[in-house]
Order: C-alpha cells, then structure tokens, then sequence
C-alpha cells in the first residue's frame, strides 16, 4: 500500500478546517448530505491536526498555523466529554461558543495559508 503524499496529506487538513470554518447552515447541510453526525467535523479535523507537525517540516504548512490548530484541539477535545452530549447537534453548531471559537481559528488559518477562508466544502466517502 502506498503511503499518501505530503500534498495528499495538506489537502486532508484543509478540507477539515473548510467544513469546520463553514458558516453552521452550510454545514448543517454537508452533514445531511453525506449522511453523518456534527462529531465528523471533529473526528476529520482530529485525523488531520495528527499530521501538521510533518506537514510544517514537509514545507505543507506554514509554522505560524500551528498555534491556532492547537487551540482548535484543544476546543474540541473540552467539548468531548460525556457532559457535553448537547454540545455535538446541529443545533449546537449555530449556537454553541466552542464552535464558534473553533470556526473562527479555522477561518484565521485558511485566510493565512490560502487567502481566503470561505471555499466550497469538500465532497467525501463514507464507508460504511
């Protein structure tokens, strides 16, 4: 099996942040679309967020987008637990601070590393 590219890689993490900087009607939508739970917001962000390190080594990422991805892990992981439930529906994206927060860092870190935060979400494969 051959191991996805530093390219391939990039484009995993910044399609993540794009759903995750979406305004929450958009989002709300893609979610319908492809048939899964807000927590796939996170979960894409988190698989992602494990790569920025190399992708800023690979020439990928610039450092400077590190500290906001940071924090956008941080956001999620304090809104994963068990008390928090209400804090993962659709509802929630439109009016939950963490995702507020989240949205903001995500749109800072697109407009530093494309110029633009606001882009068309991403088409993805669901397996299940």
């Amino acid at each position: 099996m051959e191991i996805p590219g530093p390219s391939f890689r990039r484009r995993l993490l910044i399609e993540s942040l794009i759903v995750l900087a979406a305004d929450s009607g958009p989002q709300v939508s893609w979610l319908v679309r492809n048939g899964v739970m807000p927590d796939e917001i996170a979960l894409d962000f988190d698989h992602a967020f494990r790569m920025a390190e190399a992708l800023v080594a690979d020439g990928q990422l610039t450092r400077g987008a590190l500290p906001d991805l940071r924090e956008i892990d941080v956001i999620l992981g304090s809104m994963s637990r068990a008390e928090h439930a209400d804090r993962w529906t659709t509802g929630a994206l439109d009016t939950d601070e963490g995702w507020a927060l989240a949205r903001g860092l995500a749109r800072r870190v697109l407009d530093a590393e494309l110029g633009e935060w606001q882009q068309p979400l991403p088409e993805i494969t669901v397996i299940r």
